[in-house]
């Protein structure tokens, strides 16, 4: 079989942007009496400025939808079809080793630290739930997971359903009629939404999200197989641009007060949202006049790379940072929850992800390329690694040591906002 690269250089800092819209949306948080009385924690803890950083989440979906719909793209037009079992193979690669970490960590090691250090468990979670990819029905029935870093996971359980049915979808078939099902499913969508207005199914379901990578998956099959609307983005004037970045500004502030009042827009908002996404994602890439690029910002775009790792492992950089201040006796003081807290909290999911990514994933990621049609060029050189099983083990051990400070989690019942 052929083989070809692709590499969208600028959409590392992008994800990256993504991921610090959710890490300051699930920060901030605090037991303390004293602090939320602050108006300076009101401003920060999500009233106002950073409520609304799940977009962080839609934004992931689109990237997901757009990404994976031209790399099978392009493998269809290389060698006639998609091999699914390949596909699958290599998101098996990506994605369950670290998430089962997770999982491992939030139903084995949490509730017995937590009960070591002197706390209950009280985990809600039904564990079958996660192994099999379908935990984000299990936070819809019951909430939050007593083990905070199963919250995270639910999104990632979605993009797992979308892999699973997405590629048997395009492979059955033929490229030029794939808008019938982009737009089957942004149908299937807004029904659901329609008939299911509850804010808990809007965020957390399958069938509401699903759109937001179908629209994504749209962009890709736009930019690969109409000219004119390619030519367009390449050539988008700057006022244009302007638009497109202030809309989705203007939604990061204002969701609720402009997409959550009104029924009508509520069923729409999501595929609103997408669609800004999608334009930011294809002006970051298309775009011959952009203000800026995100591959120009080498730190955030390195920082992108290990982005699946921040995602996964921030919430135990939150706890650490909770922890931490209630032993220092800050805990009261708000600019240790607004500051100090992120601080140590974002510092030490860069470390465990810089771990993860390079001892942990990176063995990985190396097996995953044998099976790989259409690849993903990257600034990091994925180069074989004889003693992967070593670091793998290595990164284990670090994150077990880890754990230990962030194990007096009986004093912090941190929950995601």
């Amino acid at each position: 079989m052929k083989n070809k690269s692709v590499y969208f250089e600028n959409l590392d800092g992008l994800r990256f942007m993504c991921f610090l819209m959710v890490f300051f949306c699930h920060s901030f948080y605090t037991e303390s009496a004293v602090v939320r009385t602050s108006q300076i924690w009101r401003f920060f803890s999500g009233s106002f400025l950073l409520a609304n950083g799940q977009l962080g989440v839609n934004m992931f979906f689109v990237l997901s939808g757009f990404l994976i719909t031209f790399l099978l793209i392009q493998e269809k037009k290389l060698n006639g079809q998609i091999d699914l079992k390949k596909f699958w193979f290599r998101r098996i690669l990506r994605i369950w080793p670290l998430f089962y970490f997770c999982v491992f960590f939030g139903f084995v090691s949490f509730p017995f630290l937590k009960s070591f250090f002197g706390g209950t468990p009280n985990e809600t979670a039904n564990i079958f739930y996660y192994l099999t990819f379908i935990n984000n029905f299990d936070v819809i029935a019951k909430g939050d997971p007593d083990a905070s870093i199963l919250s995270v996971l639910w999104s990632i359980a979605i993009e797992e359903q979308f892999y699973l049915l997405w590629p048997i979808v395009l492979f059955l078939l033929p490229v030029r009629r794939y808008w019938i099902a982009f737009t089957s499913v942004i149908l299937v969508s807004w029904v659901f939404r329609a008939t299911h207005d509850d804010p808990v199914m809007h965020e957390h379901h399958t069938l509401s999200c699903i759109g937001d990578m179908a629209i994504g998956a749209f962009g890709a099959w736009l930019v690969s197989e109409k000219k004119k609307f390619k030519a367009r983005m390449e050539n988008l004037k700057r006022y244009q641009i302007a638009i497109i970045y202030l809309t989705f500004f203007t939604i990061y502030i204002f969701r609720h007060e402009l997409l959550f009042t009104n029924y009508i827009v509520r069923i729409f908002e999501r595929s609103f949202i997408a669609i800004v996404g999608l334009g930011i994602i294809l002006e970051q890439n298309y775009s011959k006049d952009s203000f800026f690029k995100f591959s120009n910002f080498k730190i955030i775009s390195k920082l992108g790379l290990i982005t699946y790792g921040l995602y996964c492992l921030h919430i135990l950089g939150i706890l650490t940072g909770q922890t931490l201040s209630k032993l220092l006796g800050i805990a009261d003081n708000v600019w240790s929850v607004v500051i100090v807290e992120p601080l140590v909290a974002f510092s030490i999911a860069i470390v465990l992800a810089y771990f993860s990514f390079n001892y942990f994933e990176k063995p990985f990621l190396m097996l995953k390329e044998k099976y790989t049609y259409i690849s993903r060029i990257s600034p990091i050189n994925l180069m074989r690694n004889k003693s992967g099983l070593r670091r793998i083990s290595l990164w284990i051990m670090v994150l077990a040591l880890s754990s230990v400070v962030v194990a007096d989690v009986g004093l912090t019942d941190f929950k995601m906002y």
